[in-house]
């Protein structure tokens, strides 16, 4: 029983956000080869506001709870914000102040390993047909499912970030395939997860850091890092943790 925490795409990078001090390959976080979408088709997704600007993705989880990623909280609550409920980044929809940051107690900055933190707005979020919450997967998903990563990265190298919501759907690929790439960086750890493109593939989404990761209706996991593998034409690693309770804060809490 394993819930994956989806791939940092290091938007962070191309969004202000310091890159976290990792032994693992990074990208300037993209949707490549992906479409431009709606919130209400992603009604749970939402934009991680430091400084008044977009840095990262996440996703409703509770009322008043968002999941991101570890590398993308800074400095203290107060500095956070999350925007819900708009296909856009920097405008629209309703913006919650967040009140308590808690990042998860094992994770690693060099290894990426446990890249996944809580948001607790400091008051709850109204749900509505472009507000939703996402259940948490709790199981295992199968090799070569189906995925959607969303987020509002840079559709290019080297260019500025999409404001406007962007979707790419992806394969979730086996460990095996992923440590296999990845041998030159020690491989991943027994909580990541792969998803992505074999050569021959279409082009893939890199999609913001903290986005998330959704199968068969389910999140599986928080974006955390990425990079083009020599035998993929895409890859995303996100660490896995122990399922939450969606429903008990409490249990949430305990977590980390």
């Amino acid at each position: 029983m394993r819930v994956l925490a989806l791939l940092a795409l290091l938007v962070a990078c191309a969004a202000g956000v310091p890159a976290p001090l990792s032994d693992k390959p990074q990208l300037d976080g993209r949707i490549v080869g992906g479409s431009t979408t709606t919130i209400q088709n992603y009604p749970y997704q939402v934009s991680l506001q430091y400084g008044g600007s977009h840095i990262c993705g996440g996703s409703i989880i509770s009322a008043n709870y968002v999941l991101t990623a570890a590398h993308c909280v800074i400095g203290s609550a107060s500095q956070h914000r999350v925007r819900v409920g708009s296909t856009n980044s920097n405008s629209g929809g309703t913006i919650y102040q967040v009140a308590q940051t808690i990042v998860h107690g094992s994770y690693s900055s060099r290894t990426m390993d446990y890249d996944v933190a809580l948001l607790r707005t400091s008051t709850a979020i109204s749900g509505s047909s472009s507000v939703a919450t996402i259940g948490l997967e709790s199981g295992v998903v199968s090799v070569g499912t189906s995925a959607v990563v969303t987020g509002w990265g840079t559709t290019s190298e080297g260019g500025s970030a999409s404001t406007t919501l962007r979707q790419v759907i992806v394969p979730i690929v086996s460990d095996a395939s992923c440590n296999s790439a990845y041998a030159s960086y020690g491989g991943i750890t027994a909580r990541m997860i792969c998803a992505g493109y074999t050569s021959g593939g279409r082009d893939a989404c890199q999609g913001d850091s903290g986005g998330p990761l959704v199968a068969n209706g389910r999140l599986v996991g928080v974006v955390s890092w990425e990079s083009v593998a020599p035998d993929l034409t895409f890859l995303e690693c996100t660490p896995r943790f122990q399922p939450f309770e969606v429903g008990s804060k409490v249990t949430l809490e305990s977590k980390y």
